[in-house]
């Protein structure tokens, strides 16, 4: 499903962004699963995304990344991660992400293999295959990132995992929290792995912390038919508030049959832990954004407002930002930064 939007992706970009002028604003951007990096000591936006080979030059996968000083006008985009050529994965590197950790940047993507397989029967009949969330270490925001642990992603390798992301506890635990697919689950999962703490590999078994199905919105307008349901869980992003709560950005479709519904759409939504801690239990919230936009990601910018980065739409992405009020227990959009489009739309 998602190989087929990167081709749309590549072959889009190939043909609009092929002699594209620098400096490049977000409408002309190809943007799925945005993230940016706030780097106070260079005072840059650093905005993560996979490979375009016809704005790098690089035609293998990997990560690359754009640079700002103002979030409207954005640099020639560099490759700052490729796979190594002796690699348990060398498709996909979607979602990339970077972070700021214990003197260090730390970018988490992941790959997959589809010529190794899980042997297992698949719910749905779709080929289960290694997926999953590398960690990659680096110096300096603009890499280049060196993978920690060579043999295959972080979390188990039986399970078909993406969008892994860095939460650090109150007692200074790290974890990867990632989604689990709904190709190997049909209810797509939520879940979190303890990290060694220098995020080399994981330091336990993972944990539960909700499925697809949980948030009340999905189920809304399914109309009872033949069909099976499925529900995807994308892009996990934690965030504590000011006061204490703990909050849960990630993303999924309006409908129970998802991605394979043509009357679906992509959206960003949110989930709190009424414990304020990672293992809940998880409440969902309504949706923060529609449009068949999703995958968001918060930061802060230089002169202090919270931010949300997403992309819209799915298909040939490109990237929105919204700046946002942390309300305490939940989150609130102040408004569309249409200002940093190109034409203001």
């Amino acid at each position: 499903m998602r190989r087929v939007f990167f081709l749309v992706l590549f072959l889009s970009a190939n043909l609009v962004l092929h002699a594209q002028d620098y400096p490049l604003t977000l409408s002309s951007m190809p943007l799925h699963d945005p993230f940016i990096l706030a780097d106070g000591a260079s005072k840059t936006y650093f905005l993560y995304t996979s490979n375009v080979p016809s704005l790098t030059g690089e035609k293998r996968r990997g990560t690359m990344a754009y640079t700002s000083k103002d979030l409207k006008h954005w640099s020639k985009p560099s490759v700052v991660f490729t796979p190594p050529e002796e690699f348990w994965a060398h498709d996909g590197a979607w979602a990339p992400e970077v972070h700021a950790y214990h003197g260090h940047f730390y970018l988490f993507t992941t790959l997959h293999n589809t010529t190794r397989t899980i042997p297992q029967p698949s719910p749905l009949g779709h080929a289960t295959y290694v997926r999953g969330t590398l960690i990659a270490r680096a110096d300096r925001p603009g890499g280049p990132f060196i993978p920690l642990k060579q043999d295959g992603p972080v979390p188990p390798a039986d399970f078909m995992t993406l969008d892994g992301t860095l939460y650090v506890d109150r007692a200074d635990q790290p974890w990867m929290v990632y989604a689990h697919e709904w190709l190997q689950k049909i209810d797509g999962t939520i879940e979190a792995v303890p990290l060694q703490a220098d995020l080399s590999e994981a330091s336990g078994p993972p944990i539960h912390l909700f499925k697809g199905s949980d948030a009340p919105w999905v189920n809304a307008e399914v109309i009872p038919s033949t069909r099976g349901s499925i529900y995807v869980t994308d892009g996990p992003e934690l965030f504590r508030t000011k006061d204490g709560h703990l909050l849960m950005l990630w993303s999924s479709y309006e409908h129970a049959h998802g991605a394979t519904d043509a009357g679906s759409s992509y959206v960003q939504t949110i989930a709190r832990s009424r414990s304020g801690e990672i293992q809940g239990p998880w409440e969902q919230l309504a949706p923060l954004v529609h449009e068949d936009s999703g995958h968001g990601m918060l930061f802060h910018s230089f002169d202090g407002r919270l931010m949300l980065v997403l992309h819209r739409p799915f298909k040939n992405a490109r990237g929105k930002i919204y700046e946002m009020r942390d309300a305490g227990d939940h989150l609130e959009i102040v408004r569309e930064r249409i200002d940093l489009d190109e034409d203001g739309r």
